[in-house]
C-alpha cells in the first residue's frame, strides 16, 4: 500500500504524543487512529481526522509508557493503507528531590517517584565550583534514596536526577553542601603596634571562615571577617596598640556552621614620645616627662641612667596613665639621661630623654632622610651631652631654616620642601652657653610621580605610547617598567632624562595587556609608582569562512586565530532578510562555532570581532547560504486544454527562486526547464503533446545550493476520437465500432455500451491505445445502443464521442406452413426470436407460378398468420423476415401445398378388348399430377395405376383383359395432398367386338 511516512513526538510533554504524517499520493478521504499498549493488543484511545490532516494529539497518556499506534488511511474506491509504529511517552520528573549531608564527607540523596512508568534512574554528581563530574549511577526504577560518600567536606555539590525511559528522559537538580570541617594549629601573633597576624591550619575543608577579634580590655568587637576557601592567614590592621585581643574562629559552608579554635594576642605597644630629663624644683632633683603614647598598656618602667656608658642608677615602675616621674638626690654637675619603657603583656616599647652636658660635643650619627616623602626631611642623630642642638638647613648653601631642639631630641622634620631637591643639613650640641661644631649632611627630597600618566596604542597592534606631564618641580629623570598584566612577566625597563614627557614602546604583542609603572627620579630616590595600562591593538581574524551543515539546519563559522593575544571572539550572523540577528561570543581558543536553527534557504553574513580589553577588530564579511527545503504537495493536474499542465506546490520555507522540470515520463529527459520566483506557487506549462504522461520536478535554488521535490507525475488529457462510427455485425449479435486516432498520445480508449432507454449499468469495454475498432458482443438482436468513446491517459478521459448503432435483428426459428385441410387457405407459425424488432414482414410465394402473390406486414408480436383465397394444388413457399430500421433478419423458406380439388367429368371408354381410355377435366388450375388407379371390379385386384402430371387430361389402361369390368378412379395430387373422383366401372370389349357408340 501507500506508505503514509508516520513519524510521532512527545514536544517535551510526558502525557502526549503528536503523529504526523505524509499525506498518499491522491489524497485520502480521512484517516483513523488507534493507540494500545505495545504488545497488550488493548486498545485505549482512537480518534479520526479529516482529509488534508497530517498530524493528531493523544493527550491524557501515561509517561514514560510505550504505545503501539496505527493509522489507517482511507483512499479513493474504499481502498485503505494502515501503517503502524511504536512511540514512548516521556518519563515524569521526581518530585520532593532532597540532598542532605550526613557529615562532612557524604550526602544523601532522596526523591518521590514521578507518574508513570520509568525503566530506571540515572543519578549525576557534579563539584560545583570545578564543574567536575564526581559520580554517575544508574539504579533501579524502584529506587528512592542513594547515599554519596567520599565527598570534599564544606564543598558545593549539584545533583542531577534523570528518570529513564527508552530513549527519554526527565531530570530534576538539587544543589547542596557537605558539612565544614574545623580549622586547626590557629595562632595569634603580632605584626606591629597596630596589627596581629592570625594564622591556622586545615582550612580547606570550609567554604568560608569566620574571624571575630575581640577586645578584651573593652569586651568589644573590633573586626569581624568572612573569608573564602584557601585562606590560611589574616592580618588585622588599624588595631589599639598594647591591647589584648582575643580571636574566635568558625567555618561555614552553605547552611553548615562549625565553631572551631580560639586564641589571644598582645599588640606591641608604641613608645612614649618627647622624653625629656630637666630640673626639677627641688636641688639635685630632675624630672623625666614623655608623652603618652596611643594605644593601652600595663605600666612605664622609668630608668635613671648616669655618665655616657648611661649605667642605670634607678628604676621606677609608674602606672600606665602617668606621664611623668621626678628623680631626687641625685649627684649634681653629672650627665644624666632617662629611659621610658613601656610594658604591655609580654612586649615592650622604650624612649630615652637628652641629657645636660658641660662642654658639649657635636652630635654623631646624624641622618637627613626623606622617609619617601617628596616635601619634608627627617633629620636625626645620636644623643650627645649637652643641653641642646642647634639645626640649620641650607639649599644651594643658602640658609632656609634655622631650627634650636632642647636636650633630649634626636630627630627633626622639616615640612613643606621641594620635591626631588638636594638639602644640606647642620646639627650642634648646645650645652648652656657652649656650642659644638656642627656635623652637616646632604640628601635629596623625594619627586614627585609624574602625572597624568596615559598608555595607549593609537590604533597600532604591536606598539604603546606613553605619555605624562612632567613634575611641577625638580627631578634627574624618569624610569619605567612594563609588564604583561596577565602574566606579571616584566617586558623592559624604560629610563629617559627629565625633560622627556613620551615614549613608544615598540615590538609589543598585539592584543595583550600591558601595564606600564613610571616613577621621577631625583638622586638615589624614586617616587610613588604611577602606573597605566592598555592592550595593543588586537589583529583581526583571517581566513574566515561560513560552511553549510545540511543537518540540522545550521552554518558552521570557521577562522584563523592571527598573532597576538584575544579574549575572547564575538560573533555576529545576520541576515537581511530577517529582522533578527545572532549574537553570541566564545573563547580565545576556539576557532570553530555552529549555528542551529536558521531559516532554510536563506543568505547570512558573518562577521568575527576580536575582543581585547575594549578593543576590538573585524574580520570581512563571510557568506553562505542555508539550503532551502524541498517543496512539499508537488501536484499536476491537466490545464484548461488538452495541451496544457496545471503544476501546484507548497513552499516549504527559504529560497530564492525555483526552477520547474518538464520531462517525458517514459524517456526522462527534460524538455523544459521553467525558473520562477519565490512566492509563486503554481505554473501552467503549454504547447504539450495531448495524453501524455510527463514527470515534474521542482529544484529549490539558495545560493550555490539546490534541492529537488518529490517527483510528481501528470497527464494531459487526450484529445477525443475522431469520426466514430457503429455498425451491426451480420448475424453476430454484435456492433463493430470504428474510429480514427486523434493527434497525441494515449493509454487505450474505453468504450461504454449502453441500451436506449434502459436504466441498467453501461457496458464498459476498454482498446488498446494504437486500436481503431473494436467489436461489441453478445448484445440483443435488433435493439438499438448507445456508444460512448473515450481516449484515455492514466486517470483521464477525453471529452466523450456519441454514436448510436443497433444490431441485426434475430431470424424467426421454427417457421411452419401447414394445410388445415383446405384447398384455399395455409396456416403460417414461427417462434418468437429473441431481442427486438420494428415489426414482421411475411411473404408468400407461389412456387407453381414463380411470383410473390401477397405480402403482410405484422406487428413485433406476431406469430402467426393464415393464408386464405389460394390456389388449389398448388405449392406456395413463406418467409418471415424481421425488420428493425433498416435491418432485416430472414428465415429460411418453408413450402406447403394447397389441397387439389378432385377431377371433374371421368369417364371410361374401351377402344380395344385389351384397352381402357379414362378422361377427365380439371378444375381451376388443376393439380401437381394426377393418379389413375383401375382394379379388377370382382375381385378387387389393382390392375393398373399410372402416375400422370398436373397436365394430363387422359390415359389408356393397357394389356386389360377382354370382357372384363374394371373400376376406375382419377386422383388429383398436390405434394401430400389429394383429391379423388368416385369409382367408375367400365368392362373392355369382347374379343374383336365393335366398340359401342
Amino acid at each position: 500500500g501507500t506508505l503514509l511516512n508516520v513519524s510521532v513526538s512527545d514536544h517535551d510533554r510526558s502525557d502526549s504524543l503528536l503523529l504526523s504524517w505524509d499525506e498518499p499520493e491522491g489524497g485520502a478521504k480521512g484517516y483513523f487512529l488507534a493507540l494500545s499498549l505495545l504488545g497488550s493488543g488493548m486498545l485505549l484511545q482512537n480518534g479520526s481526522a479529516g482529509p488534508n490532516t497530517t498530524s493528531f494529539w493523544f493527550h491524557g497518556l501515561t509517561p514514560g509508557t510505550r504505545y503501539e499506534i496505527e493509522v489507517t488511511a482511507t483512499l479513493a474506491c474504499m481502498d485503505t493503507t494502515s501503517q503502524t509504529i511504536t512511540a514512548q511517552t516521556s518519563p515524569s520528573p521526581v518530585h520532593n528531590l532532597t540532598l542532605s549531608s550526613g557529615g562532612s564527607a557524604s550526602l544523601r540523596a532522596a526523591w518521590a517517584h514521578g507518574h508513570g512508568r520509568r525503566d530506571g534512574y540515572r543519578l549525576a554528581l557534579w563539584h560545583s565550583p570545578s564543574q567536575s563530574p564526581v559520580r554517575n549511577v544508574s539504579l533501579l526504577p524502584g529506587a528512592s534514596t542513594f547515599l554519596f560518600d567520599g565527598l570534599l567536606p564544606g564543598s558545593e555539590y549539584a545533583l542531577r536526577v534523570s528518570t529513564l525511559a527508552g530513549s527519554s528522559q526527565a531530570s530534576t537538580s538539587i544543589h547542596q553542601w557537605t558539612a565544614p570541617s574545623i580549622p586547626t594549629q590557629l595562632r595569634l601573633s603580632p605584626g606591629s603596634s597596630t596589627s596581629l597576624v592570625a594564622s591556622w591550619a586545615g582550612a580547606a575543608g570550609a567554604a568560608w571562615l569566620h574571624l571575630e577579634l575581640r577586645n578584651l580590655l573593652t569586651q568589644k568587637v573590633s573586626t569581624t571577617l568572612s573569608a573564602r576557601r584557601g585562606l590560611s592567614s589574616y592580618t588585622f590592621q588599624h588595631l589599639q596598640p598594647g591591647t589584648h585581643y582575643w580571636l574566635g574562629l568558625s567555618a561555614s559552608a552553605g547552611p553548615h556552621t562549625a565553631v572551631g579554635p580560639n586564641a589571644s594576642a598582645w599588640t606591641y605597644p608604641l613608645s612614649p614620645d618627647n622624653v625629656t630629663l630637666s630640673s626639677a624644683e627641688e636641688q639635685n632633683s630632675l624630672q623625666a616627662r614623655w608623652s603618652v603614647p596611643g594605644g593601652q598598656r600595663d605600666f612605664y618602667l622609668v630608668t635613671l641612667r648616669e655618665g655616657e656608658d648611661s649605667a642605670p642608677t634607678r628604676n621606677i615602675s609608674v602606672g600606665g596613665d602617668n606621664d611623668h616621674v621626678t628623680f631626687h638626690g641625685l649627684s649634681p654637675g653629672q650627665q644624666y639621661s632617662v629611659q621610658v619603657v613601656v610594658v604591655a603583656g609580654p612586649y615592650r616599647a622604650s624612649a630615652q630623654s637628652s641629657a645636660a652636658w658641660t662642654e658639649p660635643r657635636a652630635p654623631s650619627g646624624v641622618s637627613l632622610s626623606s622617609q619617601g616623602s617628596p616635601h619634608s626631611l627627617l633629620a636625626s642623630w645620636e644623643e650627645a651631652t649637652g643641653e641642646g642642638y642647634l639645626l640649620v638647613l641650607s639649599l644651594a648653601e643658602h640658609p632656609v631654616k634655622n631650627s634650636s631642639l632642647p636636650r633630649g631630641v634626636r630627630s627633626f622634620t622639616y615640612e613643606g620642601l621641594h620635591p626631588g631637591t638636594l638639602y644640606t643639613f647642620e646639627v650642634s650640641t648646645v650645652a648652656g652657653p657652649y656650642t659644638s661644631s656642627p656635623r652637616c649632611i646632604s640628601n635629596w627630597t623625594y619627586p614627585l610621580p609624574p602625572e597624568q600618566l596615559t598608555l595607549s596604542n593609537g590604533g597600532r597592534s604591536t606598539s604603546l605610547q606613553a605619555s605624562w606631564r612632567a613634575v611641577s618641580s625638580g627631578s634627574t629623570g624618569y624610569t619605567g617598567t612594563l609588564w604583561e598584566t596577565k602574566s606579571q612577566e616584566q617586558v623592559r625597563n624604560v629610563t629617559v632624562g627629565s625633560d622627556w614627557t613620551n615614549v613608544t614602546l615598540e615590538n609589543l604583542v598585539p592584543g595583550r595587556q600591558y601595564t606600564l609603572e613610571m616613577a621621577a627620579m631625583a638622586g638615589p630616590y624614586r617616587s610613588p609608582v604611577r602606573s597605566a595600562t592598555d592592550w595593543t591593538y588586537p589583529l583581526a581574524p583571517s581566513g574566515v569562512t561560513l560552511t553549510n551543515t545540511r543537518r540540522p539546519m545550521g552554518l558552521s563559522a570557521f577562522w584563523d586565530k592571527a598573532a597576538g593575544d584575544v579574549d575572547q571572539f564575538h560573533l555576529q550572523l545576520y541576515s537581511k532578510s530577517h529582522a533578527a540577528q545572532r549574537n553570541t561570543s566564545v573563547g580565545p581558543n576556539t576557532h570553530n562555532f555552529t549555528f542551529l536553527g536558521l531559516s532554510p534557504g536563506t543568505q547570512y553574513f558573518l562577521k568575527v570581532t576580536v575582543l581585547a580589553g575594549p578593543y576590538r577588530s573585524s574580520s570581512h564579511f563571510a557568506t553562505e547560504w542555508t539550503y532551502p527545503l524541498s517543496l512539499a504537495n508537488v501536484s499536476v493536474q491537466p490545464g484548461r486544454e488538452p495541451q496544457e499542465l496545471h503544476v501546484s506546490w507548497v513552499e516549504s520555507g527559504g529560497g530564492r527562486d525555483h526552477l520547474v522540470q518538464l520531462s517525458v515520463a517514459e524517456s526522462l529527459s527534460i524538455i523544459r526547464n521553467v525558473s520562477v520566483p519565490r512566492g509563486v506557487t503554481q505554473l501552467d506549462l503549454q504547447g504539450l503533446v495531448p495524453g501524455s504522461r510527463y514527470r515534474v520536478e521542482i529544484i529549490s535554488q539558495a545560493g550555490p545550493h539546490r534541492i529537488s521535490s518529490q517527483t510528481a507525475i501528470g497527464y494531459t488529457v487526450p484529445l477525443p476520437p475522431r469520426s466514430p462510427s457503429a455498425s451491426p455485425v451480420s448475424m453476430a449479435r454484435a456492433l463493430a465500432v470504428r474510429w480514427e486516432a486523434a493527434p497525441g498520445q494515449r493509454d487505450g480508449y474505453l468504450l461504454s455500451v449502453l441500451e436506449e432507454g434502459s436504466s441498467a449499468q453501461p457496458r464498459n469495454l476498454e482498446a488498446g491505445k494504437d486500436s481503431t475498432n473494436v467489436t461489441v458482443p453478445q448484445l440483443e438482436p435488433g435493439t438499438c445502443y448507445l456508444v460512448r468513446i473515450w481516449a484515455v491517459a492514466g486517470p483521464y478521459r477525453s471529452l466523450p464521442e456519441n454514436i448510436t448503432g443497433c444490431t441485426v435483428p434475430a431470424a424467426p426459428t421454427n417457421l411452419s406452413l401447414t394445410n388445415p385441410g383446405s384447398s384455399s387457405e395455409l396456416y403460417t407459425s414461427w417462434d418468437k426470436p429473441p431481442g427486438r424488432r420494428d415489426h414482421y414482414h411475411v411473404a408468400l410465394y407461389s412456387l407453381s407460378t414463380q411470383s410473390r402473390i401477397q405480402v403482410q406486414t405484422l406487428s413485433p408480436d406476431a406469430l402467426n398468420v393464415t393464408w386464405t383465397h389460394l390456389e388449389a394444388g398448388s405449392k406456395f413457399a413463406v418467409q418471415v423476415t424481421a425488420v428493425k430500421g433498416s435491418l432485416e433478419a430472414s428465415s429460411i423458406n418453408v413450402t406447403q401445398w394447397t389441397y387439389p380439388l378432385a377431377p371433374v367429368n371421368l369417364t371410361l371408354s374401351s377402344p380395344s378388348a385389351s384397352a381402357l381410355v379414362v378422361s377427365w377435366a380439371a378444375l381451376g388450375r388443376g393439380a401437381e399430377g394426377f393418379v389413375v388407379a383401375a382394379r379388377d371390379a370382382a375381385s378387387g385386384t389393382p390392375v393398373g395405376h399410372a402416375l400422370l402430371g398436373g397436365h394430363a387430361r387422359s390415359h389408356v389402361l393397357r394389356s386389360l383383359s377382354p370382357g372384363t369390368r374394371y373400376s376406375v378412379a382419377v386422383r388429383a395430387t398436390a405434394g401430400p395432398f389429394h383429391a379423388s373422383t368416385p369409382n367408375l366401372t367400365h368392362c373392355t370389349r369382347e374379343c374383336d367386338a365393335p366398340l359401342a357408340v
